[in-house]
């Protein structure tokens, strides 16, 4: 009898980790806050990825959240806050910095990570999801990087994947604007993998905790044997989109300056509610929050992870200590006042401001 061992159980635990033969599950179990993620939870992932790694049964790796709203909505804002807020930003780097190192040890894994993206998927979540071979979303899925909205970035090594698995321009439409993709769309631009419907997830999981092969010991071709095994389970036509996709690219792809964005829009056509939806995202937006992320989009476009990783990290430093990042925060999630009063208030004053990304330790991969 195949029976899974749960290493860490109750209601009230923000982590199961469970083993079933071959296989990890690491459930998060946070759903009443969308399980967004804690230092607690960082370090428990973190930790069963190190002993995994070592452990010769357990041959792949599932992610997954609790309840059905979403598998994961990012990082535990509250906390963040109130270490920003309190002048303790010892505290807000530290869980930076370690979300950052877990997750590059699940992009550097010598093993497959699948990770069932059903419902909201964002910020960190995609982070862990950025990861990983299989990326399964679902009708409910949710997937965007919003963080300029509140005056931040989208971090968790965003700024240089975006660019592995999306077409030209999405990284900057997606990164600047925080565009929610829906559904199918996540499987189109490259966030996620497969589309399945959410009413078979179950049954998926079902099937991987039966699995009982063996898989190459190498990455990519094991992760190519659990695409077969769990194929009968994804749908096979995804929606393509080229006119929108070359209105991304006419637009974004390529672009070092937020007036030469802005300038393209503002020139399209009046009558496209494209362009016109598009600038008054934008202009709502943190200007610093959006200098910044069009800077670190420039510079770690091609970069191998551990330096996108390693200046996302001295961003983070810098950007926390913005006026932007807790008024953004106030404005959308806690006052819900929706008006933020941006430091400074317009793109033309962050043009050309000096922002500090010097060298950094990079993050641990072992």
């Amino acid at each position: 009898m195949r029976c899974p061992v749960v290493a860490e159980s109750g209601a009230e635990a923000p982590v199961l980790l469970i083993t079933f033969p071959g296989m990890r599950t690491i459930v998060l179990n946070r759903p009443q806050v969308l399980n967004t993620l804690t230092m607690e939870m960082v370090r428990l992932i973190g930790q069963d990825l190190a002993d995994a790694r070592a452990d010769q049964d357990v041959q792949f790796f599932l992610l997954t959240g609790a309840g059905d709203r979403g598998f994961c909505a990012g990082g535990d804002l509250k906390a963040l806050v109130a270490a920003v807020g309190g002048g303790k930003f010892a505290a807000a780097e530290e869980f930076l910095r370690e979300e950052y190192e877990m997750d590059l040890l699940l992009h550097r894994f010598p093993k497959p990570v699948i990770v069932l993206a059903d419902g909201i998927t964002m910020g960190g979540g995609l982070g862990l999801a950025a990861g990983a071979d299989i990326v399964v979303a679902t009708e409910r899925t949710r997937m965007a990087m919003p963080e300029t909205r509140i005056g931040f970035f989208p971090d968790v090594g965003a700024t240089g994947w975006l660019f592995n698995k999306c077409p030209p321009g999405y990284p900057e439409y997606l990164g600047l604007t925080g565009y929610e993709l829906q559904g199918a769309e996540g499987v189109r631009l490259g966030l996620a993998t497969h589309l399945a419907p959410s009413s078979r997830l179950p049954e998926l999981r079902r099937r991987l905790e039966g699995f009982s092969g063996r898989l190459p010991g190498e990455r990519v071709a094991a992760a190519e044997q659990l695409k077969v095994f769990l194929g009968p389970f994804f749908e096979r036509k995804i929606p393509d989109n080229p006119a929108l996709d070359a209105w991304v690219a006419e637009h974004f792809a390529g672009k070092a300056a937020l007036r030469d964005i802005m300038a393209s829009l503002s020139q399209c056509n009046l009558d496209d509610p494209c362009c016109q939806g598009v600038y008054a995202r934008l202009a709502e937006r943190s200007p610093t929050a959006l200098a910044l992320t069009l800077k670190l989009l420039r510079l770690n476009e091609g970069r191998p992870l551990e330096e996108v990783f390693a200046t996302e990290a001295r961003a983070a430093v810098w950007m926390i200590r913005q006026p932007d990042y807790l008024e953004g925060i106030r404005a959308r999630l806690i006052d819900r006042d929706d008006h933020p009063r941006w430091q400074p208030a317009s793109m033309e004053e962050v043009e050309g401001m000096e922002i500090d990304l010097g060298e950094v330790q990079k993050p641990q991969t072992h």
